[in-house]
């Protein structure tokens, strides 16, 4: 374990708490926790600053998830079928991984990204109550087969705003809510999140000691921020995020450019 002097430890506990707070509310506090690992501790090799980042998020990912269950309509089943398939999905996006180029992909999931903005803001009802459905079967299988499987793909292929992307689409394939959305995503991701820490602490690439530290921090804030999404509603989520969208495509446009 490398030596990491209080106040960085400091900073990186702050950075795991706020990092658990997107992810609860939305989605993507990775874009928060990455780079201040990789700031915090520039020297560890970058399979151990992914494999603690996993083994932090989790933490906060799985509190979020049953704050969420205890209080929102989650359909637990359903949410761990699509866990299944993504955590299917994010092997064969791992095993892929080496063969691609990062810097084909930025582009394409900014403009995405930017498209599904332009869609969120000039649809105000996208996600709110007026704009549920009823859920098919086929939008069930569809779940399963395109949001776990193709978005756990793209979670281990490449991996930015994953949280984000799942909320995104299961809010337009099941019609379900924004709160419920992001319900159901926590669910999701902890079925990702342990498929990539069995491997990474297989592979021996997680730092536990500070690990446990931020994982409190990390519970914390993804505890707060499920609670906040839920007394605030869909409204809130959807502010929240635009943000998150938005400084998705700035993180990727300026490690597009810089690189």
């Amino acid at each position: 374990m490398p030596d990491i002097s209080l106040t960085t430890l400091v900073f990186l506990c702050l950075a795991a708490a706020a990092a658990g707070w997107i992810d609860a509310v939305v989605g993507g506090g990775g874009l928060l926790l990455l780079p201040a690992l990789l700031l915090g501790m520039p020297h560890v090799p970058a399979a151990h600053i992914l494999g603690t980042n996993k083994a932090v998020a989790i933490v906060g990912t799985t509190g979020a998830a049953v704050t969420y269950v205890r209080k929102a309509p989650v359909q637990v089943k359903t949410a761990v079928r699509i866990g299944l398939a993504a955590l299917a999905g994010s092997m064969a996006g791992a095993f892929f991984a080496a063969g691609i180029s990062s810097e084909v992909l930025r582009p394409v999931i900014m403009v995405v990204l930017l498209a599904v903005a332009a869609f969120v803001m000039l649809r105000p009802s996208f996600g709110s109550d007026q704009d549920r459905g009823p859920v098919t079967r086929a939008r069930i299988v569809t779940a399963i087969v395109l949001v776990g499987g193709g978005i756990g793909f793209y979670d281990g292929l490449f991996g930015p705003g994953t949280g984000t992307f799942l909320v995104l689409a299961l809010t337009a394939v099941l019609h379900l809510d924004l709160v419920t959305a992001s319900a159901t995503a926590k669910i999701v991701n902890v079925c990702t999140n342990a498929g990539a820490l069995a491997m990474f602490a297989y592979q021996g690439s997680v730092l536990w000691k500070p690990a446990v530290l931020m994982a409190v921090f990390n519970l914390a804030g993804g505890m707060v921020g499920a609670r906040m999404a839920l007394r605030n509603g869909s409204e809130f989520v959807r502010r929240v995020l635009l943000v998150v969208v938005f400084s998705l495509v700035a993180k990727l446009a300026f490690d597009q450019w810089s690189g």
